[in-house]
């Protein structure tokens, strides 16, 4: 593959956040990646937690110009983010690939903003569940791992978009320990882009929202914090607290926690939750809310 080309279509993200924002805390106020061009027009799509609650966002091409841009939307389910250039960027939109289809084992490119890219290989196709809480049925594994991953193009043999870098994590292979990304496959995007050029958002009901950052133990699953004025901080949810039921039934891990979440009805529906506090047992209830009504949203143009 001849990458050359598809790096012009690769740019570098900066976005300024304001510091009373609700992300800032935990996200920072100054956030860096990258985007990949995916239409003529100059709209970058890149990875969500970038451009949350951004009220400034630049893009910087491979030949250095700067370019302003506007935050469009940010997906919760998928994490994707879209920006669109307010100037020209004199770079090609790339095509779409087909995700699905791509197999362990498979080479791959992961790309960045600033021209830098690494040649890797698919490690995995797996579930991959978040702690803040998301998940994703079919993540992209690959090694490898890209130092700048937030945002990075996956590039695939055919020279076309497999999907966008989230995270850098860390995996268990023979015995050694092995740095690793997990990408949002791209296939996530086109059910709902229209969507998110129309409406800023997709348009069904949002989840219901705990504002809890989880782990996975023995027993259920692990409580690590709360965010502050969120539902599961109201609710007297707390860090160490064991939830082990929803609903009258027991958690089986953290992906399972989320699915029950979520089934449970659209935002605002209450939870009931059994815990483990301190070796006692207890019942909450927690009202959920639409994460979304917590951030600071971008003005549609």
């Amino acid at each position: 593959m001849n990458i050359d080309p598809i790096l012009r279509s690769v740019v570098a993200v900066r976005s300024s956040i304001p510091e009373d924002a609700f992300t800032a805390e935990t996200l920072g106020t100054v956030r860096e990646g990258s985007g990949v061009v995916i239409r003529d027009n100059g709209l970058v799509l890149t990875i969500g937690y970038l451009i949350t609650e951004a009220e400034e966002v630049w893009l910087t091409t491979q030949d250095g110009r700067v370019v302003p841009a506007h935050p469009l939307a940010y997906d919760q389910e998928s994490g994707f983010g879209l920006v669109q250039a307010l100037g020209v960027l004199n770079a090609p939109a790339v095509d779409i690939g087909d995700a699905a289809a791509a197999r362990p084992g498979d080479p791959v490119v992961l790309a960045d903003g600033i021209g830098e890219f690494v040649q890797a290989n698919i490690v995995a196709r797996q579930e991959f569940a978040g702690y803040w809480e998301y998940l994703l049925d079919e993540a992209i594994f690959t090694a490898p791992a890209h130092p700048a991953w937030g945002g990075a193009a996956l590039i695939g043999a055919d020279g076309k978009l497999l999907g966008i870098g989230s995270l850098r994590l860390q995996m268990s292979q023979d015995g050694e320990i092995a740095d690793i990304n997990m990408v949002v496959p791209i296939d996530l995007l086109p059910p709902i882009l229209d969507d998110l050029l129309n409406r800023g958002q997709v348009n069904k009901p949002p989840r219901p929202w705990l504002g809890a950052f989880s782990a996975e133990s023995n027993s259920g699953v692990v409580v690590m914090s709360v965010a502050e004025g969120g539902p599961a901080a109201e609710a007297g949810l707390r860090q160490g607290d064991i939830i082990s039921e929803i609903r009258d039934e027991e958690v089986d891990g953290l992906a399972d926690f989320y699915r029950k979440l979520w089934s449970s009805g659209p935002a605002g529906a209450e939870i009931p939750m059994r815990i483990l506090r301190n070796g006692r047992e207890a019942w909450l209830r927690v009202k959920s809310a639409d994460r979304n009504s917590f951030l600071r949203k971008p003005q549609l143009q």
